[in-house]
């Protein structure tokens, strides 16, 4: 009895210090924390088919997601701390977080996708041209890639950004407001264009091309950048393989990404169709048109105070990131 008893013990001992071994292994791993949009469409794919966090864990990360309505939320985030990695935002939200004096570094860059935020109408709408925009009110998200494409437009047409009425809202609210015909033109960005393409009766009265390159930036605190380029290689890594999984697998693509966005395998086609998910290294050259997009806000009184895009810390495959 007394030997069967210590057995027992030794059995009880034996689980105990495997479960201990467990949560302890468990609360080593140090947590990265992404933040990300609905449009962020690879870090959505990563995060849904969990190939990203099998290699972290291998680096000992575990992570945590957080979704955010747009960009600039998500890179203030990153600013204080909140988050270490962001997935994908336009090429104009940098541009508000190095004027706010963020510690950002550039992660990866994807090639433009000029045809890939535009500004819509209802289809029976009397508005033809940007032109006719004039007085009317118009939903735009504030920050975003389509802020400065609208104001660019409007420039195009001879009109300045206050000939129109701008409603500043989330894509989730313009979308509710131009539904209920409470604005006379919404300016977004896909899978929202392709959404409303679909589901509603509109008209695209002008996308980027001829006005924006809409290149999207990846961005990482420069803390986190410094301290962990190996995180960074693998990220910029999965980000390239995923990339050219989702162009040359569209179909495949949108039967992970419908579901996680509620919406039609046919809406999220749509929508890739129109982002290059070309993912590149980041260098000085590509930030021209960063400072084309400060210099225009600056011009507008929409940036606090100027800034020199090519300041900013990049971080490259190659190296860590740049010391300016």
């Amino acid at each position: 009895m007394k030997r069967h008893t210590f057995s027992l013990g030794l059995a009880a001992l034996g689980a105990l210090l495997a479960f201990s071994t467990g949560v302890s292994a468990a609360d080593e791993l140090k947590k990265l924390r992404i933040g990300h949009q609905k449009s962020s469409t690879l870090v959505t794919v990563l995060k849904t088919n969990g190939a990203l966090e099998k290699e972290l864990n291998k680096l000992g990360f575990t992570v945590v997601w957080s979704e955010f309505p747009s960009g600039l939320p998500l890179l203030e985030a990153l600013n204080v701390g909140a988050v270490d990695l962001s997935g994908d935002v336009a090429d104009t939200v940098p541009v508000f977080a190095q004027a706010a004096g963020a510690k950002l570094t550039y992660v990866a860059t994807e090639a433009p996708s000029p045809e890939a935020q535009a500004l819509i109408v209802k289809a029976d709408s009397p508005i033809k041209s940007i032109a006719d925009l004039k007085g009317k009110k118009v939903a735009v998200t504030k920050a975003a890639g389509v802020h400065y494409l609208l104001i660019k437009q409007l420039n195009g047409a001879g009109l300045k950004f206050s000939d129109i009425e701008p409603a500043f809202l989330t894509p989730a609210d313009g979308r509710a407001a131009f539904e209920k015909g409470a604005v006379d033109a919404w300016i977004v960005w896909d899978p929202f264009v392709s959404a409303a393409q679909k589901q509603s009766n509109v008209r695209i009265l002008a996308d980027s091309k001829g006005y924006a390159d809409y290149a999207r930036y990846y961005l990482a605190s420069s803390a986190f950048a410094a301290e962990h380029p190996d995180v960074l290689r693998l990220f910029f890594d999965k980000l390239q393989e995923t990339g050219k999984w989702v162009k040359a697998n569209p179909a495949d693509a949108a039967k992970i990404l419908a579901p996680v966005w509620g919406l039609k395998e046919d809406v999220v086609e749509l929508a890739n169709g129109r982002r290059s998910y070309d993912v590149r290294a980041v260098t000085v050259d590509n930030l021209g048109e960063v400072q084309k997009i400060a210099d225009t806000f600056l011009a507008e009184g929409a940036l606090p105070k100027a800034i020199k895009a090519s300041d900013a810390q990049i971080w490259s495959p190659d190296k860590q990131a740049s010391a300016k």
